[in-house]
């Protein structure tokens, strides 16, 4: 709603809904906030009283959700139940980078037992291995 005119008014704020320029930011938060803007964007200043009936409705609907947050934190906040989720989580993991390291090693043990050429061994002056 608001945008900075271009020419000649440095530092100034234009006002759309109302078609008014405004001088500083602190002119224009009153300005929003006054009478002639909310009119004009179709706001009521007026404030209609509350019944009796409506004001305990009121108190009775936010002390029901009140109980039902209080009912529903409690059950989402069991601590030793999401203490024991937690651990079976890391277990899990550690379980998984064994295996990976496992996997890793037999991989790397598999392409060391390459299959040596006899002739070429006795040519070299050696047998094998402890084979």
């Amino acid at each position: 709603a608001v945008v900075s005119t271009q020419s000649g008014h440095y530092g100034r704020d234009y006002c759309k809904v109302c078609d008014c320029v405004v001088k500083d930011s602190i002119n224009y938060l009153d300005h929003i906030n006054g009478k002639k803007h909310q009119r004009n964007l179709g706001m009521s200043m007026k404030v209609e009283r509350s019944t009796l009936e409506q004001v305990r409705a009121r108190f009775d609907k936010n002390k029901r959700k009140r109980e039902d947050d209080e009912k529903n934190k409690a059950e989402d906040y069991d601590l030793e139940a999401r203490a024991q989720e937690r651990q079976e989580e890391e277990e899990r993991q550690r379980a998984l980078k064994r295996q990976r390291k496992k996997d890793k090693k037999r991989a790397v043990a598999g392409a060391g037992e390459e299959e040596l050429d006899p002739e070429l061994a006795a040519i070299m002056g050696f047998g094998g291995f402890g084979k």
